[in-house]
């Protein structure tokens, strides 16, 4: 079986279940405007929030969300980078804590262990953000090398703060890693 040989270096973009999910498309032209191809890789709970058929046909490769068979073929090339985007607050913790329970998070799990850069853009509300689990998750993440957005929660049960998630952000996190990478 053999995997996919991209002429380009691949992105990996990891969905989760957040209302912005559907507006990942723009954190995928980002990178396509950088000369990444990306792939992407919902959780389960993130896959309904997508247009797969919208990302697939922008991106030429099927969204995983599950494992693949053994029989199976790779749809993806190995990613040389990964970004999170919106990481939610469940991702963020299970992550940190090591659980690998989905295609999603095991991919993230593996990651830091294989030299991959990662990109994490969380997107919590303030209530989430002041749980001390979660405080210590991002210090966690940080203490991987994960690099993290800039993102400032937004007020509980009120939805929102899609205006101010900067999608193109992870692209430009991932730059300094990817211009060494090809050096």
């Amino acid at each position: 079986m053999t995997e996919p040989q991209p002429s380009k270096p691949v992105l990996y973009v990891v969905v989760c279940a957040a209302g912005i999910a559907g507006d990942v498309r723009k954190l995928i032209t980002a990178a396509q405007e950088q000369r990444w191809e990306v792939g992407v890789v919902a959780t389960p709970q993130g896959l309904p929030f997508l247009d797969t058929h919208a990302i697939e046909a922008q991106t030429g490769i099927p969204i995983r969300s599950a494992w693949r068979a053994p029989s199976e073929s790779r749809s993806f090339a190995p990613a040389d980078a990964i970004a999170v985007a919106p990481a939610t607050f469940n991702t963020v913790n299970k992550w940190a804590a090591g659980f690998a329970d989905n295609l999603a998070l095991s991919i993230l799990c593996e990651a830091p262990g294989m030299d991959i850069p990662i990109a994490v853009l969380p997107y919590v509300n303030t209530a989430l953000a002041a749980h001390p689990a979660y405080r210590r998750s991002l210090a966690e993440l940080r203490e991987m090398g994960v690099l993290l957005g800039s993102y400032e929660p937004h007020r509980p049960k009120a939805g929102g703060g899609a205006d101010r998630f900067h999608w193109d952000e992870a692209v430009q996190l991932l730059a300094p890693s990817m211009r060494n990478q090809r050096a």
